[in-house]
């Protein structure tokens, strides 16, 4: 099982908005899911980059991606939950903004990915639902453009269905052209950056809706 947490100074920030002046005492909480079940893999590389960026913007970091994926299929008509289930459900729960990198395999994204999201149907009786009121970064690594736009085309719909607020800007990764090396880069600049930014605004969005008391239950 992969994962790899880092940690951020916890915030002092007072904003004024029109819900009044409210002071961020703690650091924005970014989970990042995806990659695929081989360690290192390309999707999980891009993961980390991704992350990094949230870092940059102050946030706390957790990854869930190689064996901590390997989850029974979705069954909502089942309650019985194994303990790495739980572990993905209460960690979505726990997040401040989510980055949701896939690999594409033919055309879409990969069932592991799938069927980890489809596990956030666990929070549809939450005070906060699903993905409501978090920003959600997605990236979709693929050998090749058409694999990877479809597959990011999927994660934004996926995203939307989850009350989830898709970033400005999404990645598609083309890796016929790009590689991800071990040490945390990109073969080409530009796509590390892409990769970065997005990590940062799940983080700042998170941390705007802190500040306006948007953490806060959803009514209804």
């Amino acid at each position: 099982m992969t994962e790899f947490l880092h940690s951020a100074l916890d915030l002092d920030r007072s904003r004024t908005s029109s819900l009044g002046r409210v002071t961020a005492t703690r650091a924005i909480r970014v989970l990042g899911l995806g990659g695929s079940l081989r360690d290192g893999s390309q999707s999980e590389r891009a993961l980390r980059i991704a992350l990094a960026g949230a870092e940059e913007a102050g946030a706390s970091t957790t990854a869930i991606t190689g064996e901590a994926l390997r989850l029974p299929f979705y069954d909502a008509g089942d309650s019985d939950r194994t303990e790495r289930a739980s572990r993905l459900v209460e960690a979505v729960r726990q997040a401040d903004g989510i980055l949701v990198v896939s690999p594409g395999y033919h055309g879409a994204l990969s069932g592991l990915v799938k069927n980890a999201l489809d596990y956030v149907e666990d929070l549809r009786h939450d005070a906060r639902p699903y993905l409501h009121g978090r920003a959600v970064g997605l990236i979709s690594v693929a050998h090749g453009w058409q694999a990877a736009v479809t597959t990011l085309n999927q994660l934004r719909t996926i995203a939307h269905a989850l009350r989830g607020w898709p970033t400005p800007l999404g990645g598609a990764v083309n890796t016929a052209e790009v590689k991800f090396d071990e040490a945390g880069g990109a073969s080409e600049q530009k796509v590390e950056n892409t990769l970065r930014l997005i990590g940062r605004q799940v983080a700042e969005f998170g941390h705007a809706q802190l500040a306006a008391g948007f953490d806060r239950p959803a009514e209804g």
